[in-house]
């Protein structure tokens, strides 16, 4: 039998976690006496670089915040994966700013009402709450979680439901930001689905699929005889997404001289179809997406900053699936375990299957995945062994230790674009900089490469 000191041990292990990094032991004491009540366990330290604990929620309030601080907030492996808090004495801070935009939730300057802090992590308490119940009650044929469409049992993922959550909730612009296959159309899906637009349509429009002199009648709509071809009136995207949601994929390779005119209806909600001088009204929301990093795309001319600026009111960044803990094995089996009963089979992953999963980097995502297991699925008997895989060896890694005497200086740049990629984690505008070279030159470099995509018609080419 538990006596009331274990009982109350093991209380506390269940509770949320909420790490307090600061060296104010005033602020620490005031703190550790006002939330008390919010259902957190409390743990303090003194600075960025301890990583011994774990933590859903953390607030961080540094006497004067540093560049050697930002660097270890963009390593800190709580970075991803839980919601951080900053509190200041109100300068102006580069470092802090910076933070800001790497993914921290909010920021508190000169407080002397701690009550907003309060609030604020209570909301984040009945959050953690919400979504522990929803675990307990949801229903599947797989381990994973699920969160509206999205499916994953990471912490990065738990973050992701968070923010979709509370977005939802308004009616802000959203900005989806993530690689290929990562789930961006899903997200899109399952914040139209818990938000007040759910019983209105959504319209999903992949913006490269488009053809350059047509965008603009597919997005707006046109009135029959406005150009050749025009047989009949044409209701655009805009319309046809009504008081709903309306979500532009890829939005980065849509012409610039669309932008433009994509950026005056954000504005003013107004529109014209192509050959009309009617004024329509606008009511739609809009969730952008693209699998480019904004600020690259930005620089090499892909992306307008201001309309950046006014689809990004809520930036979300969709972890790419090698982030994301053992997601990929439990993914696998979720999708086999659906295959497995539309077929009427009862097919098992061999041991060293997973291990190849857990190993691989999975460029292409959940998308390459999924059709990883479906292929798999058809191709075996009764157990899927890695005979039943796509060939993965030639997937290259190119070594820092590949270079050396005999190495050609081609390929000695090649290895050392590649393994400063790897250590920023493919953030091609942190590489550039270390590289001392423009994000443009670098695209070019990886183009010769082949490792990034072929780049798209030049904005001369598609108009």
């Amino acid at each position: 039998m538990l006596d009331s000191k274990s009982i109350t041990k093991l209380i506390t292990s269940l509770m949320p976690k909420l790490l307090l990094i600061t060296t104010d032991d005033v602020l620490s004491a005031t703190l550790s006496h006002l939330l008390s009540a919010c259902d957190f366990s409390l743990i303090q330290v003194a600075d960025l670089s301890d990583h011994s604990y774990q933590a859903d929620l953390v607030i961080y309030a540094p006497q004067q915040a540093t560049e050697a601080d930002c660097k270890l907030f963009s390593t800190h492996p709580l970075q991803n994966t839980a919601d951080w808090i900053l509190l200041s004495d109100g300068l102006p801070n580069k470092c802090l700013d910076m933070m800001m935009t790497q993914g921290v939730a909010y920021h508190f300057r000169q407080m002397k009402d701690f009550t907003p802090l309060v609030e604020i992590v209570r909301e984040f308490a009945e959050e953690f709450k919400h979504l522990k119940k929803q675990r307990k009650t949801a229903t599947f044929t797989s381990t994973l979680d699920q969160y509206g469409s999205l499916l994953g049992s990471s912490a990065v993922m738990h973050k992701l439901y968070r923010l979709i959550r509370r977005v939802s909730q308004t009616d802000a612009n959203v900005f989806l930001i993530g690689e290929s296959g990562c789930g961006k159309e899903v997200a899109a899906r399952t914040i139209h689905e818990q938000s007040e637009r759910a019983s209105e349509p959504m319209v999903s429009v992949n913006c490269a699929a488009l053809a350059a002199d047509l965008v603009e009648s597919e997005l707006f709509g046109h009135e029959k005889g406005a150009f050749t071809g025009a047989v009949n009136q044409h209701i655009g995207f805009f319309e046809q997404g009504g008081k709903g949601t309306l979500l532009l994929d890829e939005i980065t390779e849509m012409p610039l001289a669309l932008q433009s005119k994509l950026l005056r209806v954000l504005e003013s909600g107004e529109f014209r179809r192509v050959g009309s001088d009617v004024v329509r009204q606008s009511q739609v929301r809009v969730i952008a997406a693209t699998n480019r990093e904004p600020e690259e795309a930005i620089e090499s001319g892909f992306l307008r900053e201001d309309l950046y600026f006014r689809l990004a009111h809520f930036p979300i960044k969709i972890p790419p699936l090698r982030h994301r803990d053992n997601d990929a094995i439990e993914l696998a089996r979720h999708f086999l375990a659906y295959r497995n009963k539309a077929t009427n089979t009862g097919k098992v992953f061999a041991d060293e299957v997973l291990d190849v999963f857990a190993q691989y980097s999975w460029p292409g995502n959940v998308r390459e995945l999924k059709h990883c297991v479906e292929r798999a699925h058809i191709l075996a008997e009764d157990m899927i062994t890695v005979a039943e895989l796509p060939d993965f060896s030639n997937i290259q890694v190119t070594s820092e230790s590949s270079v050396g005497p005999g190495t050609s200086i081609k390929e000695a740049e090649k290895s050392l674009i590649i393994s400063t990629l790897n250590a920023c984690q493919q953030n091609k505008t942190q590489a550039a900089k270390q590289l001392g070279i423009t994000v443009k030159t670098l695209y070019n470099k990886l183009e010769l490469y082949g490792q990034v995509e072929p780049p798209l018609q030049t904005r001369s080419e598609s108009s």
